[in-house]
């Protein structure tokens, strides 16, 4: 009797474990939460974070500035396959959250971390690789920006703040 209740005991426990888990994992596969919205850093179980020096992601726009209630058209692109992503401009001048993006492609979703729009994230854990997006800048000056992008290519890695360049405002004394 006492082995039979044991065996229950231990398929019980793994049981248990396993759909903690798998609900744990299933938590983010609609996207990232709002505990990243500040460091831009998954919230997985064991994560190994990668060097944002050794990726296989750009995050580009085709303009080098931009002016207050400009339309900024902002590219993601990828030599591999990932699932999960986090979109940000932030200000130069003190890393804050700015602006909102109004165009986004399937597989994505707004975020409201400070401000409706103001992040994006995956809404599914679809295979991506190049993905188009749309910011709009806030109507009143900000400064300069840059594009940031977390990208989770499996559960266990990704790769946290891939930066773009800088896109500078224009009209600026």
């Amino acid at each position: 009797m006492e082995n039979g209740r044991g065996a229950h005991t231990a398929i019980v426990g793994w049981a248990c474990t396993t759909l903690c888990l798998v609900s744990y994992a299933a938590a983010f596969s609609q996207g990232a939460s709002l505990s990243a919205c500040t460091d831009m850093m998954p919230r997985h179980l064991r994560v190994q974070l990668h060097s944002s020096n050794n990726n296989y992601v750009t995050v580009h726009t085709n303009m080098s500035f931009y002016f207050p209630g400009d339309k900024v058209p902002v590219t993601v692109r990828s030599t591999r396959d990932y699932m999960g992503f986090m979109l940000q401009a932030r200000k130069v001048s003190n890393n804050e959250i700015a602006g909102t993006f109004i165009f986004l492609p399937p597989g994505s979703k707004l975020l409201t971390c400070f401000e409706d729009g103001d992040t994006v994230t995956h809404s599914d854990k679809s295979l991506k690789r190049n993905l188009s997006f749309v910011w709009k800048a806030p109507d009143q000056p900000i400064g300069d920006i840059k594009f940031f992008i977390s990208i989770v290519q499996s559960y266990f890695v990704y790769w946290a703040k891939i930066e773009s360049a800088v896109v500078a405002q224009g009209g600026q004394n």
